[in-house]
């Protein structure tokens, strides 16, 4: 029977691609009436990208993605922390991406719509409920806008990829409450015709308190996105997050008018992208289960992390893999599911944690707690072993180690 998806994200889309790539017949339902390509800029890391080109994307994500070359780690006065090659440039045998989300989006809902057929997504399919039944689940739907109630699906299995705000989890963990917000907001833009430094490199500003980053994310035209961040009062009144909230450039730039280095101009570069959108910076606890039954989380919906170490639709990317490598194995069924979230689980509420205690970043937080103004040699701040030693641990937990990546078999061995 076929595996009903609630979501067309890019969890739900890879999730998608790689049922139908081991011959799993599924069903995408997408809330929003039509599916737009949305969002600011994201990255993809080496072992996700792996993912994709196993997926039979390398040509469509390496005609617009730019394959990042280096990390640069800045403090707020500009002075280098500290760099280190990514993708390819650091040996791995597939690239880092940096990419428009709503071009990686469409990427894969044109490979869904093709692979699929062009009904594979059905979108105005907002999920109300479900019930299992002798032969596997049948859920229900209504029209987000209308509300008008929408024709019950069967299927064997039922994934939630409906991300931050899944009305999956929801059912499971009804008291949860809305994410966890840390305080700190970020205003995201995308800015065209400018570049910095050598075109490849995703740089960081900053420390916990006020953060910039930004990093090219089209090969078709120069173009940089680019992230705000400050952090307020733990009794500042927030507004729900939704990436498509307008933000207001006087909410953050008047922070950021000495950040002008020969190197990068942050004001310009932040007052030249037409508009920006506003953002805080919330998770979700890890919760003890992801699987009832027939129904399982993937992605946001199981494991809502911080935007730190661009892990958040890499590890979604993931997931879809092992669900499909756990179908291959063991049938499409509940015993597929648990072992799914058997190894998920736990590697996701590890990032999760880490990402709370500022991920790869700690290493920003450190020079402005012991060198707040400026430093003549970042050795006398942080040693080498410091700094090495936080972005080596960082990948281990995030599962992005290069030689073991390297040396790994396929997630899915299919052909």
């Amino acid at each position: 029977m076929t595996v009903l998806i609630a979501g067309a994200g890019i969890a739900g889309l890879t999730t998608a691609l790689s049922l139908h790539q081991i011959g799993v017949p599924c069903q995408i339902f997408e809330a929003v009436d039509s599916i737009e390509p949305l969002g600011v800029g994201i990255n993809t890391l080496p072992h996700a990208v792996r993912e994709l080109f196993d997926m039979g994307l390398k040509d469509a994500l390496a005609a617009t993605a730019i394959p990042t070359a280096r990390l640069s780690y800045y403090s707020a006065r500009g002075q280098e922390i500290w760099t280190e090659p990514r993708g390819e440039a650091a040996g791995y045998r597939w690239p880092q991406f940096s990419i428009h989300r709503g071009a990686l989006q469409m990427i894969l809902l044109d490979a869904v719509r093709e692979r699929l057929g062009p009904d594979a997504v059905r979108t105005g399919h907002r999920l109300t409920g479900w019930d299992e039944t002798a032969a596997g689940i049948r859920v229900h739907f209504e029209n987000r806008r209308t509300g008008e109630k929408q024709p019950s699906a069967d299927g064997a299995l039922l994934i939630g990829a409906d991300g931050i705000h899944s009305a999956v989890r929801a059912r499971f963990y009804p008291d949860e409450g809305p994410p966890k917000w840390n305080g700190a907001i970020m205003w995201r833009g995308v800015t065209e015709g400018r570049q910095f430094l050598d075109g490849r490199t995703m740089i960081m500003a900053g420390h916990e308190s006020q953060k910039f980053v930004a990093y090219p994310i089209s090969r078709e035209r120069p173009t940089i996105n680019w992230i705000a961040e400050r952090r307020f009062a733990a009794d500042h009144d927030w507004r729900r997050e939704d990436w498509n909230r307008p933000g207001n450039h006087a909410d953050f730039l008047p922070q950021f008018e000495s950040w002008r280095w020969d190197w990068l101009d942050v004001p310009e570069i932040a007052r030249a992208g037409a508009r920006c959108y506003e953002y805080p910076m919330v998770d979700r606890d890890p919760v003890d289960l992801w699987t009832f039954g027939r129904v399982t989380l993937l992605g946001d919906a199981a494991h809502a992390m911080y935007p730190i170490g661009s892990n958040g639709a890499s590890q979604a990317i993931l997931d879809a893999r092992v669900l499909a490598r756990e179908f291959l194995a063991r049938g499409v069924t509940p015993e597929a599911l648990q072992a799914y979230e058997a190894e998920r689980r736990p590697a996701t509420a590890r990032i999760v944690l880490a990402n709370r205690g500022n991920g790869p970043e700690q290493v920003m937080q450190l020079v402005r707690e012991r060198a707040p103004n400026g430093f003549a040699r970042i050795e006398d701040v942080l040693t080498t072993e410091e700094r090495e030693g936080t972005a080596t641990a960082y990948k281990r937990i995030a599962g992005f180690d290069m030689e073991a990546l390297n040396a790994r078999p396929p997630i899915v061995a299919v052909g």
